[in-house]
């Protein structure tokens, strides 16, 4: 994790942790124990622990009311069915009151121990901090398709993170003002805060073997994950200025069209030979039609974006001078 620059760093404030819950009932009072006795030990201010039953099918919901009537930080709210990750964390991060949102599994992989340092690394400079599970205790089926998935990308976003899958994640309250979250896109916070300059940190966290239930992974998930990052990577890119996108698509199509006519129409000028049974003119017709839909497509999405409202200038500003 790289430093703040010097004076730059804020006192985190209050916490709040949020815990997606999906069928994970045997683990979830060990976790709030655990949560709780660091917490005390190491003086958090922690006023929440919200526990978001996304759907389960076990006796996850009776846990955690108990959990709720016992333990005077811990919220208890029940999603009407399966919504998935990020559905459960944007109703916790709703309720949330603290100053500093911690996200954390309910399968006691990540180590609550850790909560202090994450609260450090907000407190050094920080806007957001990623956990890096290292060593990672999963199986090889789960790992290398994971690895491959964080490589492209750190690439392709230039967030240089390792572990974007990681849940184990501290934010500043003020992330969650202007950046939503849906379908699977709570793995891709980093790389939305990132292009709005807020600061992404990353530290080395702990992580267990799974004790109880099984794992939710499936081969599904990273490919809706790969689909997740083409998205990102156009809202990151280009959600200001979609025609850079379309259109330069579109004149490349255009361009390739035109050259095709162009060389055709030499051949049968030069030559006399018959171009009119050529495939050749088939495609060059095509990549014109298909460059100039292209093209005008940018243009009118330029036009929606224009009249469109952006992002609050606010959530752009990261500091203001003082005005007597």
């Amino acid at each position: 994790m790289q430093p703040a620059p010097a004076g730059e760093a804020q006192e985190p404030g209050d916490l709040s942790i949020v815990v997606p819950v999906y069928d994970e009932e045997p683990s979830l009072p060990i976790l709030v124990e655990q949560i709780l006795a660091v917490a005390s030990e190491s003086a958090l201010d922690l006023r929440q622990v919200i526990l978001v039953d996304d759907g389960s099918r076990d006796g996850s919901w009776p846990v955690i009311q108990r959990l709720a009537a016992s333990h005077r930080p811990v919220i208890g709210v029940r999603l009407r069915r399966n919504f998935g990750k990020a559905t459960a964390l944007n109703v916790g991060i709703a309720l949330a009151t603290g100053r500093t949102i911690v996200t954390m599994d309910a399968d006691l992989q990540d180590d609550p121990a850790e909560l202090p340092r994450f609260v450090e690394a907000l407190a050094a400079g920080c806007d957001l901090v990623s956990g890096w599970k290292k060593p990672r205790h999963d199986p090889l089926s789960k790992t290398l398709p994971s690895r491959l998935f964080n490589l492209a990308t750190a690439r392709l976003s230039g967030v240089r993170l390792h572990d974007f899958n990681s849940g184990f994640k501290a934010y500043r309250r003020e992330i969650f003002d202007s950046v939503e979250l849906y379908g699977e896109l709570h793995r891709f916070v980093p790389v939305l805060a990132s292009s709005l300059g807020f600061r992404i940190g990353e530290l080395v966290v702990r992580h267990h073997p799974r004790r109880f239930g099984r794992s939710k992974f499936g081969l599904g998930r990273f490919l809706h994950g790969f689909m997740d990052l083409l998205t990102v990577l156009a809202i990151t890119r280009y959600a200001r200025s979609p025609g850079h996108l379309f259109g330069g698509a579109g004149t490349l199509l255009l361009l390739v069209g035109l050259g095709v006519l162009c060389y055709l129409t030499g051949l049968k000028l030069v030559t006399g030979v018959d171009i009119g049974t050529r495939p050749l003119l088939l495609f060059g017709v095509l990549a014109v039609i298909i460059g100039l839909q292209v093209l005008f497509f940018g243009i009118l999405a330029e036009l929606i974006n224009a009249r469109a409202p952006g992002a609050a200038p606010d959530a752009l500003i990261r500091e203001r001078t003082t005005v007597d």
